[in-house]
């Protein structure tokens, strides 16, 4: 009881909160080194590229790396702003159709009861263990099928298949109370609205996490199994073409590096202050 009230005393005094922001800071730091890095390793010269061991600085910083990138996208044969759309298009219609469906596979799972709904859940938890190399084969066999290569919705139907999403969207709408969802079927609304007007509102930190996975999964996609039409190819795909040259073009390829890091970067700081604003203040009181 004495030692309780001890590591009780000391989680409310200053020393508590000084060693708990010294342990989370010197994590917050460790985290953040190979963002750091990339973001340093972009300015440096050639010469300071290859210096072991690597270092977190840059002595003499340059811009001629993205001179470089810059000239090398401007004598591409498609314009760059095709590649930048492709991506664009990919991921944002992506994420918000995953979220969608995600959403809609998952509502009937958390409310309502059947031996055949069971089932089906525990086919969505067990396809999360399968690695995307494990279904790469099946997966091409069927967009082949379908004669969806070279089209967008190669890259953008296999995304919807995902089980992660319904699995995240089905743990928090279970926890949703079921009085309010009476409710809102004896004021007369159907079942799409109840989710979309109802469930979702209330389920925001999940479809905003949800988003950010989405989003950066979807954002450093190759397609390079699907997409050969070199109008729909893929940004991450042309940017390390480009820059695959060697030595000679590895300050290139470090700029390649960081401008694919930051959208999804972007992302997740937008919708983290959203998650941490929304669990905080928008819970349900029953």
């Amino acid at each position: 009881m004495a030692t309780h009230r001890r590591r009780a005393r000391l989680s409310r005094s200053r020393w508590g909160d000084l060693l708990l922001f010294l342990f989370l800071g010197v994590f917050g730091v460790f985290m953040g080194l190979p963002l750091l890095y990339s973001l340093v390793t972009a300015f440096k010269p050639v010469q300071e590229l290859f210096l072991f061991p690597p270092r977190f600085f840059v002595r003499n910083p340059t811009l001629d790396n993205f001179t470089t990138l810059f000239n090398l996208v401007s004598d591409l044969q498609v314009p760059f702003s095709r590649y930048l759309f492709n991506n664009l298009f990919l991921s944002v219609v992506g994420t918000a159709g995953y979220i969608a469906v995600a959403s809609m596979a998952a509502y009937p799972l958390a409310k309502y009861r059947s031996k055949w709904l069971d089932a089906y859940f525990l086919v969505v938890v067990w396809a999360i263990l399968f690695r995307p190399e494990v279904t790469s084969i099946p997966q091409y066999l069927v967009v082949a099928k379908l004669s969806l290569v070279n089209t967008y919705l190669a890259l953008l139907l296999p995304a919807m298949a995902g089980t992660f999403g319904v699995f995240l969207m089905r743990q928090f709408m279970v926890a949703f109370p079921d009085e309010i969802l009476e409710a809102a079927h004896i004021d007369g609304a159907h079942e799409m609205r109840v989710l979309w007007r109802v469930v979702m509102p209330s389920v925001r930190p999940a479809w905003l996490t949800l988003a950010i996975f989405t989003f950066q999964q979807l954002w450093n996609t190759t397609g390079i199994q699907y997409i050969y039409d070199e109008n729909l190819k893929m940004l991450p795909t042309v940017l390390r073409q480009v820059a695959a040259a060697g030595m000679a073009r590895a300050g290139a390829s470090a700029v390649v590096a960081l401008f694919l890091m930051i959208p999804p970067v972007l992302v997740f700081v937008i919708s983290q202050s959203s998650v941490v604003e929304t669990m905080a203040h928008a819970g349900i009181k029953s």
